[in-house]
């Protein structure tokens, strides 16, 4: 039955990303501004098709700590696909810092920077660095939430990886709090995996961290918190 279900899950998710990406053709074209709105829509329909044909649903805990309207810094971990949908639905305006070869891809490509996303280069050093700064405070303007993955890279359940020094160089551009967030997602949507399992994925947004921060104290808090945020989800799983 998974594997039926992943089937039909897979089949939906790559026909309507390719039939909202056409729309985004021309939209991007004559509506620019509503750009950020179909990916939204793209989201929303995802995660719609996740819950109804994989049987995965979202427990999301501190809540409280997400903002309603104004700009703010997320640093998520991340473990699936689907974490690159879902703050597009919880959040009002989210901005996400995602590596440049994705504004290579057909179709999808031409919708990163229209919908106000960040692509970086990752090899790009310095460069890469000063442009996620002058992107970041332009989010920030724009009163838009800022989702970066500070671990530059997908995880595996319960493991993380070092973090980048993004998350930093943002919360200095910005003066935004640093919010960290922690996931399971991995458990249920393996990275490049086939198979979504039924159950419910749990995100925790844990307390602001003081953008006033030194780098170092900063980097240092975000990774024991995130740590322990990790280390609490494994409990409950345990449990």
């Amino acid at each position: 039955m998974t594997f039926i279900r992943s089937l039909l899950f897979n089949l939906f998710y790559h026909t309507s990303t390719a039939v909202l990406a056409l729309a985004g053709l021309f939209i991007r074209r004559f509506a620019p501004d509503r750009t950020h709105g179909l990916a939204v829509t793209w989201a929303r329909l995802e995660l719609w098709a996740a819950r109804v044909i994989c049987g995965i649903r979202l427990e999301v805990a501190g809540g409280e700590f997400l903002p309603r309207a104004s700009a703010a810094l997320l640093a998520s971990r991340h473990e699936s696909a689907f974490d690159t949908m879902v703050w597009l639905t919880l959040l009002p305006r989210a901005c996400y810092v995602l590596k440049i070869e994705l504004t290579r891809i057909p179709l999808f490509g031409g919708m990163v920077r229209p919908s106000g996303m960040i692509p970086v280069d990752r090899a790009g050093g310095a460069t890469a660095m000063r442009q996620l700064m002058r992107e970041g405070r332009r989010a920030a303007r724009e009163e838009r939430q800022i989702v970066i993955f500070p671990e530059g890279t997908r995880g595996e359940p319960g493991t993380l990886l070092p973090l980048q020094p993004g998350v930093a160089a943002l919360a200095a551009a910005t003066h935004l709090p640093v919010i960290p967030v922690v996931t399971d997602s991995g458990r249920l949507w393996g990275r490049r995996a086939f198979r979504k399992y039924p159950g419910v994925i749990h995100i925790r947004v844990l307390p602001p961290l003081d953008a006033a921060l030194s780098r170092e104290a900063l980097m240092a808090e975000l990774e024991r918190v995130l740590r322990a945020g990790l280390t609490a989800l494994e409990a409950d799983h345990r449990a």
